[in-house]
C-alpha cells in the first residue's frame, strides 16, 4: 500500500519538491552570472551577432546563417535550417555573457558541420522524447488507475526516452561551450581575463542542463515508486 504522511499526502511529492527547488536555485544562479556580465562589455567591441559571424567564418562555415529571435536567453542552434538564432540581449550586445553565449551557439554549429557523435543521437532521440514529454505521465497515470502493469511500463518507458535525450545533451552542451571558449581564444576576440568570465556565465547555463537531468531522475523514482506501490496493493 502507498504510505502517506499528514492529510493524504503521497510522500513521494518530496522528491518533486526537491527537483523544484534544485531547479530554481540553478535557474536563478544561470540569470544572476548572466546579468552580471552582461554588464561588462568586451574589449573586441563586436555585438554577439559580429562574434558569431567571425568565429563561423574561422570555421568556413558560411552557410550558417545568424538570426536575431524574440525573448530572452532563447538562443539556439537550428541545425534543420543551419541557423545560430541570437536573443534581443545577446545579439546587439557587446558584452561578455552575449558574446559567451553567441559563441556556444556556435559551438553547436561547428558540431553539426564536424558530425559530433553525440548531437546526431541527440536529434535521433528528439521524437521520441517529444512525445515522452507529453504523454508519459498521462499513459503512467491511466495505467496505475486501471491497475494496468504493461500499461504502467509503456508510461515509464515514455518517460526514459525523455530522460535519456536529457543525459545525451549533457556532453554536447558541455562539448560546445569547450568549442566556444577555445574560438573566442583562438580567433582573439576575448583577453584570457575576459574569458574567465564567460567561463562563468558557460558554466552557469550548463548547470540547467544538469538541473533537468536530475530533476528527471527524481521523476523516474517517483514513478517506479508508485508503481511498485501499486504491485503491492
Amino acid at each position: 500500500m502507498y504510505r502517506y504522511y499528514g492529510y493524504g499526502l503521497d510522500w513521494t511529492y518530496i522528491l518533486v519538491i526537491i527537483a523544484l527547488l534544485f531547479s530554481v536555485v540553478v535557474q536563478a544562479r544561470m540569470k544572476s552570472t548572466f546579468a552580471k556580465y552582461q554588464k561588462i562589455h568586451s574589449s573586441c567591441g563586436l555585438t554577439g551577432a559580429e562574434a558569431a559571424r567571425r568565429i563561423l567564418e574561422s570555421e568556413g562555415l558560411y552557410n550558417v546563417q545568424i538570426r536575431p529571435i524574440a525573448g530572452s536567453l532563447t538562443d539556439n542552434y537550428n541545425p534543420a535550417d543551419n541557423t545560430v538564432n541570437l536573443s534581443e540581449s545577446v545579439y546587439g550586445s557587446t558584452s561578455l555573457a552575449a558574446i559567451g553565449v553567441a559563441a556556444h551557439e556556435c559551438g553547436h554549429a561547428i558540431q553539426h558541420a564536424r558530425d559530433y557523435a553525440p548531437l546526431s543521437v541527440r536529434s535521433a532521440l528528439v521524437p521520441a522524447a517529444n512525445i515522452g514529454s507529453r504523454g508519459s505521465w498521462v499513459i503512467f497515470i491511466i495505467g496505475l488507475m486501471m491497475s494496468r502493469p504493461a500499461v504502467i511500463k509503456i508510461g515509464i518507458l515514455m518517460f526514459c526516452a525523455v530522460l535519456a535525450f536529457q543525459l545525451v545533451t549533457l556532453p554536447v552542451e558541455f562539448n560546445a561551450s569547450r568549442r566556444a571558449l577555445a574560438k573566442l581564444g583562438q580567433t582573439g576576440l576575448m583577453a584570457e581575463e575576459e574569458i574567465g568570465g564567460t567561463r562563468r556565465v558557460l558554466r552557469a547555463a550548463a548547470m540547467t542542463y544538469v538541473a533537468a537531468v536530475c530533476s528527471s531522475m527524481m521523476h523516474l523514482a517517483r514513478m517506479i515508486i508508485l508503481s511498485g506501490g501499486r504491485r503491492r496493493d
